[in-house]
């Protein structure tokens, strides 16, 4: 029996039935079948989803006809060769664009003839698949393998400002300008952050498109300054790279930067990148890319790979301003008394803006708390200068302490309060500053706002000493300042500090701000509160968007004071991440306790951490069953990979660590529990205490 390459004895016509309607109906790639005369006869699901390719009324027609800038001579040869010689030919890429957009696309065609059993010829089979994302990625790690060996040649800050230009334009951009900091020429470094509103910045190289080469973009050696609340200000405060996909003569910050922006945008700029150049602590200047005309947007790959050259880039030409001269201690010391950076909590998201004006005492901060909860403190202190900005330090550096005691806001107000007091009383009686607490620059005196969010209850408590109150931007679109009462300042007469609780539902974005920047919407609560609706909302879009906006909106041409933004987007821990359990005070309890906890466990999937978290909750409920009198409350919270266990009972008295000696029966339950949690302490409560203690969920301590 014959049998032809390939094939074996088998179902025959079936099979060929199934192979046929898997090509045309399954196939991932598409598939075209051409006459002889190049004319589309058949085509595959798959094909009529490759945007390049309209195939709606393509049945019958020569592919010159609905092909487009795909087809051209090199194509029409290779069809041609394939129907001549029968050689197949593999994998040839083929660049045009999309007819629903601007953008290019690049196909990878496959082509082989199709012939009868008496070897004539009954067409052509093209397999096209689309190959822009892999093309793109490769001429992106081109670009990247090309650029480390031609930045940086020199230690020379202009020839290397230069080399980024060269590289990122026009691979990447049409426009690229990059700026450094003036005081970079003379081997002074920035700390991120204080970059002084106008202070100068000089072009240290640039390159653009040839048709633009004339119309006066920025010149070599050119200096400019910077207007606040633009996206060139913030990223070099924040250090974040900023991508704006859409420039439009509407953007409110074009007004503010007429030479960085609204010039541009009247050359055909539609697309921003924002770099800023920063290495080793230090903020050096920034690099801006455009694109223009008919230029798809730049994308997030787009911005990482510029990210990483002008990464590459910031540490060659800071070591050419290392070169020239050492770092000063003096940034060395701003850099220690600058706000820390915030990473998100289980409990809320985070974003900020914080733009100082000088060495000013604008603070906040985010406190990770026990139970998975979290404190969220924005505060300032009176005066300017190195005095305000080490009385921040202190006065941050205390709050951080307090927060570790689990005190309710209004108590840790008080004790602030006390404590900026006695250091005021200090200081006059020393005879340094004028001793009238008049805000000058000798004075401690300040605001704080201080809140407890947790994420199982929902609830949030808050008090205020002095502070404005924060504004709240719910799912549903409702915005509106929090009721917290408002306390005297700390340092300032008589303390008197209430709480206020509010249910915050998840989702609702929480805007602390220091009391300067929220003067700036004038007119009465209600309309400045209505002069930050637009901005804040929709609250469900990027955080950092939402911080930015807000920040445009409040920020004034000119600012005397600094700029303070924290925001917060809550999350919830439902039941799902919650076990909650009352026992009766008995020695029995402790082995029901025991099993609840293993019974969680199983159904969160943490066996394999159950006996560290069943002897530290047996420790505890043995230690209440011993020392108070009431029911005991029990509970396990999920906190991302850590296991936080608490025991709450009546008894006010508060444990203490005993190292217990070889023959002593007792006194190892909390030296056991400290061993094996990575933290754990006491929590007062309205009636006793909660005992709290954290188990990882890793191998690592």
């Amino acid at each position: 029996m014959d049998v032809s390459p390939g094939t074996q004895d088998g179902p025959g016509p079936e099979l060929d039935r199934a192979v046929l309607w898997a090509l045309f109906s399954e196939s991932p790639m598409g598939l075209l079948v051409l006459d002889p005369d190049l004319r589309l006869v058949r085509f595959n699901s798959a094909a009529r989803h490759v945007d390049a390719v309209p195939l709606s009324h393509a049945l019958g027609r020569h592919i010159a006809d609905w092909a487009g800038d795909f087809y051209d001579d090199a194509v029409a040869a290779t069809l041609r060769g394939v129907l001549d010689s029968g050689v197949p030919a593999l994998d040839i890429d083929t660049t045009g664009h999309l007819t629903s957009e601007k953008t290019e696309t690049t196909l990878s065609v496959s082509c082989f003839r199709l012939a009868d059993e008496d070897g004539g010829v009954l067409g052509v089979a093209v397999a096209i698949v689309d190959v822009t994302d892999r093309q793109l990625a490769r001429e992106r790690l081109e670009l990247i393998r090309r650029a480390s060996g031609r930045i940086g040649t020199t230690l020379d800050i202009f020839r290397t400002a230069q080399e980024l230009a060269d590289e990122l334009s026009p691979a990447l951009a049409d426009v690229v300008v990059v700026e450094v900091l003036d005081a970079m020429l003379r081997g002074e470094a920035a700390s991120p952050g204080p970059v002084l509103e106008n202070g100068p910045l000089r072009c240290a190289g640039q390159r653009t498109v040839p048709e633009l080469e004339a119309c006066g973009i920025s010149e070599i050696g050119e200096v400019t300054g910077l207007s606040f609340a633009t996206p060139f200000v913030q990223s070099m405060t924040d250090l974040r790279t900023r991508l704006v996909n859409r420039l439009a003569p509407h953007t409110t910050w074009l007004e503010r930067e007429p030479r960085r922006g609204r010039h541009l945008v009247g050359l055909g700029a539609h697309s921003l990148m924002v770099l800023p150049l920063t290495a080793r602590g230090v903020v050096l200047g920034l690099a801006r890319c455009y694109r223009l005309g008919r230029a798809p947007a730049f994308d997030e790959e787009d911005l990482a790979v510029a990210a990483e050259l002008a990464d590459r880039a910031a540490l060659c030409l800071d070591n050419a301003r290392l070169y020239n001269r050492e770092r000063s201690a003096a940034h060395i010391l701003q850099l220690t008394l600058r706000p820390a950076r915030v990473t998100d909590h289980p409990a809320v998201e985070t974003a900020f803006s914080y733009r100082p004006f000088g060495p000013g005492g604008d603070w906040f901060d985010v406190i990770p708390l026990s139970g998975a909860r979290v404190a969220l403190v924005a505060g300032d202190t009176a005066g300017r200068g190195i005095r305000a900005a080490a009385t921040m330090g202190e006065v941050r550096s205390a709050i951080g302490v307090l927060a570790v005691l689990d005190l309710p806001p209004d108590e840790v107000l008080e004790r602030l309060h006390a404590l900026v007091t006695r250091l005021e009383g200090e200081q006059r009686q020393s005879g340094d500053g004028d001793g009238e607490g008049n805000g000058d620059e000798g004075s401690r005196e300040g605001t704080c706002l201080y809140m407890v969010y947790d994420p199982v209850s929902r609830r949030c408590t808050m008090a205020s000493a002095g502070h404005p109150a924060p504004v709240l931007a719910h799912p549903d679109g409702t915005v509106e300042y929090a009721g917290v009462p408002t306390g005297p300042p700390l340092g300032r007469g008589m303390p008197d500090y209430r709480t206020t609780v509010v249910e915050l539902p998840e989702g609702c974005v929480v805007t602390l701000a220091n009391a300067a920047l929220l003067r700036t919407a004038s007119g009465t609560g209600e309309e400045r509160l209505a002069h930050l609706h637009d901005a804040l909302l929709p609250s469900a879009r990027p955080l950092q968007e939402i911080c930015d906006a807000l920040l445009y909106t409040l920020a004034p041409e000119r600012a005397d004071n600094d700029a303070v933004l924290l925001l917060a987007r809550t999350r919830v821990l439902g039941p799902d991440r919650v076990g909650t359990w009352t026992l009766p005070n008995d020695p029995a309890a402790v082995a029901g306790a025991r099993a609840s906890v293993e019974g969680r466990l199983a159904a969160w999937g943490l066996e394999a951490h159950a006996f560290t978290a069943v002897l530290v909750v047996s420790e505890l409920v043995t230690n209440a069953v011993r020392y108070s009198h009431g029911d005991i409350g029990l509970r396990l919270v999920l906190d991302g990979t850590t296991l936080v266990c608490e025991v709450t009972d009546d008894s006010s008295t508060a444990p203490h660590l005993r190292h217990a000696e070889a023959g002593d029966e007792g006194g190892r339950g909390l030296s056991i529990t400290s061993q094996l949690s990575t933290r754990w302490g006491t929590r007062p409560e309205k009636r006793g205490k909660t005992i709290w203690a954290e188990v990882p969920l890793s191998d690592e301590m």
